[in-house]
């Protein structure tokens, strides 16, 4: 005859079914959530907003995609970054376009998301759980202005892609002095640096364009400061640009007649210290630019560079000026310090 069981035993074996009741309840399904929102819009291709959202039953090589739907399902925010890490507490954000509803895959580190798809993946395989949202309502819009050489312009208030980095736009780095002159600021806060962007309220289509600023030579390989006119509802966009664009002994000047890959349409010159002046001539069919550089008295002008583009030139549209200081993005020689530029006048004849 067996002996009836021990007290020990009995308490040993009731512990390990307690424990494994509660291993096997504390192992939940793979699950993601978006907790914030952005508003609903179409597809801007210079316009982002920011996403959050948790997860939960996640391990640590896993990544969180993010999809925004405008016309198709596009991959967030850039073909070229599609993942959002996930930290320690199981949230997780990142940037997006506009759409009028936006997806957040939580994926295996094998996971390849497609640019674009017409219909989101269920979960299953390396798709661990889908989420999807409505765009929230979009707030008014809030337009801070200033006023510089005779003219209104808006400031950038929203984050976008420009030089391949997340550059978030401050207000409070721009403002016009006593003088009169235009002032625009990257400052740092944190680790995230802020960069500043003025845009003209009203397009002023053909015409000559002339912009006096001063000294911006102090520019680190990793800054740009660039003048611009884009049209943001087609492919319209022309540029003076002030850019190492990363590499140190590299020219820091460029007139561009977009899209910057093809060579035809990029003419790069180093610009000496001291103020200069950058117009632009506008014709139908062409666009002259140039560079001069001006005496201390601004009475004796030299030219530094000049360049006529014939071909690819826009017409005008809903385009406008643009005025923006901010950040490139490189490895090879990225942002060290705050830095100012500033701008003395506009003029435009038609």
């Amino acid at each position: 005859m067996k002996p009836f069981p021990t007290l020990k035993l009995i308490s040993f074996v009731a512990g390990a079914l307690l424990l494994s009741c509660h291993s096997s309840e504390s192992i939940s399904e793979p699950a993601i959530q978006i907790t914030a929102v952005p508003p609903r819009g179409q597809g801007d291709s210079h316009k982002f907003f920011e996403i959050r959202g948790t997860v939960s039953g996640a391990t640590a090589r896993q990544k969180v995609v993010v999809y925004a739907l405008a016309g198709t399902w596009w991959v967030q925010p850039t073909t070229a970054n599609r993942f959002a890490e996930i930290e320690e507490n199981g949230s997780w954000r990142t940037a997006t376009h506009p759409g009028s509803d936006y997806a957040a895959l939580l994926v295996g580190p094998e996971y390849r998301p497609p640019s674009t798809i017409d219909n989101l993946p269920k979960p299953g395989g390396l798709v661990l759980a889908v989420t999807v949202s409505k765009g929230s309502e979009p707030k008014p819009p809030v337009f801070r202005t200033i006023h510089f050489s005779g003219y209104e312009w808006e400031l950038a208030d929203f984050p976008t892609d420009r030089g391949g980095a997340m550059n978030e736009w401050d207000p409070s780095n721009v403002f016009v002095d006593v003088r009169g002159l235009l002032h625009l600021r990257i400052s740092k806060s944190g680790h995230d640096w802020r960069c500043a962007e003025v845009i003209l309220h009203r397009g002023l289509g053909y015409g000559s364009y002339r912009f006096v600023v001063h000294d911006v030579s102090h520019l680190e390989p990793g800054a740009v400061f660039t003048i611009y006119d884009w049209d943001g509802s087609g492919p319209h966009e022309m540029d003076i640009e002030m850019s190492r664009w990363g590499q140190p002994g590299g020219k820091n000047a460029g007139f561009v007649v977009q899209p910057y890959y093809l060579p035809t349409n990029v003419v790069r010159f180093m610009a000496p210290e001291g103020t200069l002046i950058h117009s632009f001539q506008w014709e139908p069919g062409k666009v002259n630019f140039r560079t001069v550089s001006i005496s201390e008295s601004q009475l004796v002008s030299t030219l530094i560079h000049e360049h006529t583009f014939g071909m690819g030139v826009p017409t005008p549209g809903n385009d406008s000026i643009r005025i923006a200081l901010y950040r490139f993005e490189n490895r090879a020689s990225p942002l060290q310090k705050e830095c100012e530029v500033v701008v003395e006048k506009f003029e435009y004849l038609p």
